[in-house]
């Protein structure tokens, strides 16, 4: 039975009536104005009225001489390895066509949307590798037009690091431009600015409020809240890697949640020690000592299928799992938007510099998403064509169903095929689909 050695607080219930008000705002002047809409609301929120939002070849050109030469190289080497799994999961997207009847071909084929809108958020914390998640992996889809956007700081332009990351992950089109104004500058287009086709990234519950209603003009990647970590480990964990993983993941915002499922009570007492050890240091424990102090938890199980029951249960958007056995929590856990798998990896690794999306489901959502991918940008459709005789053999099955639902003119358009190729299923100059 589970024994909580450290519980979270109960979350409070969100009045959204304001954040949904002030969204439908935004986004109503935005596709009403365009750039002018865009233009006041980037004023009132980011003081920050540019001769033109669109990022020039000039400031472009002049970024990279800016930054470090270790950081270039490290943004380059991180962008590597995300383009690198991406494309690998493209190579597992196919176009098939298979006979299933006798003269009747079914087939799929996938085909890339049109265009993409990234947002980085500028918040807190420079989030370059945002910008190599929500770039990239469209472009390796073979999306041909990305957008990105990044809110302005303190006035003065997006980070240089930001710009550089969008704009070596192949961004199309840059904009430094942020919030919802953004996100609805992207879904409807203004002033040199056309509109796209998706619309993914992450931000605070403004943005996440925007996607919610811009969702139907335009696709989305998912509704993410705060960051999630949930940690399943045995007495073979190190408590000092505990703590440290744990507290990553409170440094993101007060509202970030982490759990500790322990199978041993001595590790998880001493991951409770070791974190607040860590945490009188830490330089950025004004927020992760209010995140933890919040909503972290520590609990207590009697078996590993216990602990997979439970992070299942909470469905977490990063799941570590550091065990002797972890290949058994790869087998038998179903809901989380990331693993990973012992000690050797931790969620820096997979937020960062790995290769797999960091983009992914949260509040549960893991139940029924996984994160961001290049499936996110592409379409599966399908086809289908037949010869005169897998046409009849169908129609004459099809007409019958139609009927069954009283769907006469469905019957009817199955009832003139049988009729035209009953007669001459094989007339000269009928169109014969290839075998």
């Amino acid at each position: 039975m589970a024994r909580y050695l450290k519980q979270a607080k109960q979350r409070p219930k969100e009045d959204l009536t304001r954040v949904r008000e002030t969204v439908r705002e935004i986004i109503d002047r935005v596709r009403c104005e365009g750039e002018a809409g865009v233009r006041h609301y980037s004023a009132k929120f980011d003081n920050w009225s540019p001769k033109s939002f669109k990022v020039d070849s000039a400031e472009i050109a002049a970024v990279k001489s800016r930054l470090p030469a270790t950081m270039v190289a490290d943004i380059d080497f991180c962008q590597t390895q995300i383009r690198n799994f991406a494309s690998e999961q493209m190579k597992r997207l196919s176009d098939f066509e298979i006979q299933t009847l006798p003269g009747v071909f079914l087939g799929q084929k996938i085909i890339p949307v049109a265009s993409s809108g990234a947002y980085v958020p500028g918040g807190r914390y420079p989030m370059l590798a945002s910008a190599h998640m929500t770039v990239i992996t469209p472009k390796v889809a073979g999306v041909k037009r990305v957008v990105a956007c990044s809110p302005p700081v303190n006035g003065q332009g997006m980070y240089p690091a930001t710009l550089y990351a969008m704009v070596a992950a192949g961004a199309d089109e840059v904009y430094c431009m942020g919030g919802v104004q953004a996100l609805a500058a992207m879904a409807y287009g203004m002033e040199g600015l056309a509109p796209v086709d998706v619309v993914v990234g992450a931000g605070n519950q403004f943005v996440a409020e925007a996607k919610r209603q811009l969702f139907g003009e335009v696709g989305i990647d998912l509704l993410a809240g705060p960051t999630e970590i949930l940690i399943i480990a045995d007495g073979s964990a190190d408590p000092v890697i505990l703590a440290a993983d744990l507290l990553g993941q409170a440094e993101h915002d007060p509202n970030s949640r982490q759990c500790l499922i322990s199978l041993s009570t001595p590790v998880a007492e001493a991951t409770i020690r070791e974190l607040e050890r860590q945490l009188a240091t830490l330089p950025t424990r004004e927020v992760a000592g209010r995140s933890w102090g919040d909503y972290g938890e520590v609990v207590v199980v009697d078996s590993p299928e216990e602990a997979a029951d439970l992070s299942d249960a909470w469905a977490p958007e990063h799941l570590e799992v550091q065990t002797e056995d972890w290949r058994f929590f790869l087998g038998r856990c179903r809901n989380y938007g990331s693993m990973f798998c012992g000690e050797e990896t931790t969620v820096s690794y997979g937020d960062k510099t790995i290769g797999t999306n960091h983009v992914l489901p949260t509040l549960r959502a893991a139940r029924y998403t996984g994160g961001l991918s290049v499936h996110k940008f592409v379409k599966v459709v399908t086809y289908q064509h037949a010869t005169r005789e897998g046409s009849l053999e169908i129609a004459r099955v099809c007409e019958r169903a139609c009927n069954y639902e009283n769907m006469l003119a469905h019957g009817l358009s199955c009832r003139v095929r049988i009729d035209k190729y009953a007669r001459n299923p094989t007339a000269p100059g009928c169109r014969r689909a290839d075998p």
